[in-house]
């Protein structure tokens, strides 16, 4: 998945506009769903995420919406990840609920935290932890955390090994008034979860027990 691309024009890390098609299905979609995706565009994030609408899937529930974000620092890449929301109004046996939060999240990492078997472990406790430490209640959760080594041969020797980890996961998030989930609330908690995954420090006292991981060797240029 490509990382998402360009700054947003007000600087604090919201939302932009999602593009036409995506804008006209929600207008169409029952009332819970739209509040569920004006509660994701209005969100204000951590300047440090870059966050943008992807189109969304089309096949899996009969509403989605989606974005993907950056983590940046200066011109470098850090993490990219994307999240989607799903609903059906009719409900859905496997989530136990109407909606449904679908997550990828990968960056890279340093050869020797790489090889440790707590690795996937950890990733995982980060995910529910971030969801935890913000108070939400969500159901059914599933997911892999996933390490892979690239090596470089011929004409691509020169480069140097490198590694990644990619956290796939989604949840069933509690509904609220009007069957509408903190949507906000749950985005927020995933920016936790890549700023983790990016090496960030905490956003703020409270975040102070968070472990992250150290600052990524090789980043992409943007």
């Amino acid at each position: 998945m490509a990382a998402a691309q360009g700054r947003l024009s007000d600087g604090t890390g919201g939302m932009d506009d999602a593009n036409e098609e995506d804008l006209e299905a929600s207008r169409a979609a029952p009332p819970p769903f739209r509040a569920a995706v004006d509660a994701l565009r209005a969100a204000r994030l951590r300047p440090q995420i870059e966050i943008e609408p992807t189109p969304a899937p089309r096949r899996l529930a009969p509403y989605a919406y989606a974005l993907e974000a950056t983590v940046v620092d200066g011109d470098q890449d850090l993490a990219d990840g994307r999240l989607v929301l799903l609903h059906d109004p009719a409900g859905h046996d496997a989530w136990r609920g109407t909606f449904r939060l679908v997550t990828l999240v990968r960056a890279e990492l340093e050869q020797e935290m790489a090889v440790d078997p707590l690795l996937p472990d950890v990733c995982w406790s980060w995910l529910t932890g971030a969801l935890q430490t913000r108070g939400l209640l969500y159901g059914e959760p599933s997911g892999t955390v996933t390490r892979a080594s690239s090596h470089y041969f011929g004409g691509l020797s020169e480069r140097p090994a490198s590694s990644q980890i990619e956290i796939r996961a989604s949840w069933t998030p509690r509904e609220g008034l009007g069957g509408v989930p903190d949507t906000a609330a749950h985005l927020a908690s995933w920016c936790d979860l890549l700023a983790q995954v990016a090496g960030l420090p905490p956003a703020g006292p409270g975040d102070a027990s968070v472990v992250t991981l150290p600052q990524r060797r090789g980043p992409q240029s943007r």
